[in-house]
């Protein structure tokens, strides 16, 4: 009776923790929807004023696309060291999971920063926001792309302290699937600026 107890105990706690992890993913993917409408907005917005040069530069003259093109690799490789890491936790192997994490991390701030080399190569050229207003949308853009991959960063040196300190658990593994999904989709925005802002604006 006791032992029937304690399963019964323990398949109702592992059920409370599947539904938890279940109504964290789903409250995520509410933001990244959220998201999603306000880099459609600066989509818009840019498509709307790229044509808007007020005599300055165009993009086929400041962009350098084999410059974009190696962020861009580091980007994509970087979503690939992350999915490397969720096959290790769903393998339980914690040493792996922190090792693709760091990876991510080297990666993700590689890319950071050669998207602040370009911002501040183009204002140092006289080509900052205040020049045009296609400046002024492309910089509004692509630095709110970086701002989230900064955020990204950040999260994952969060999730490597407490894989350090707690390990794989119910807390953590939620964690880190809401992460991958936002990693994840941070690529996706990217090969969209990609293709419509860089690789439109010089052919």
């Amino acid at each position: 009776m006791a032992t029937d107890t304690l399963h019964h105990e323990g398949s109702a706690d592992h059920h409370e923790h599947h539904d938890a992890a279940g109504t964290k993913l789903f409250g995520f993917w509410v933001y990244l929807m959220s998201d999603l409408v306000i880099f459609g907005s600066l989509f818009a917005t840019y498509a709307v004023l790229m044509k808007g040069t007020a005599g300055g530069p165009t993009a086929a003259e400041i962009f350098e696309l084999p410059f974009v093109l190696v962020e861009t690799f580091l980007l994509l490789f970087s979503s690939f060291t992350f999915g490397m890491g969720v096959l290790a936790m769903n393998a339980e192997r914690l040493g792996q999971v922190k090792a693709w994490l760091a990876v991510t991390f080297l990666l993700g701030a590689a890319f950071v920063g050669m998207e602040i080399y370009e911002f501040q190569h183009l204002i140092h050229e006289g080509y900052g926001p205040d020049k045009s207003a296609f400046l002024s949308s492309f910089f509004t853009l692509v630095g709110t792309h970086g701002l989230h991959v900064t955020f990204g960063l950040i999260w994952i040196l969060v999730m490597l302290v407490q894989l350090s300190t707690k390990g794989l658990n119910a807390m953590t593994r939620p964690r880190i699937l809401c992460l991958s999904l936002f990693w994840h989709f941070l690529d996706i925005v990217w090969i969209c600026v990609f293709s419509f802002v860089y690789l439109m604006g010089v052919l």
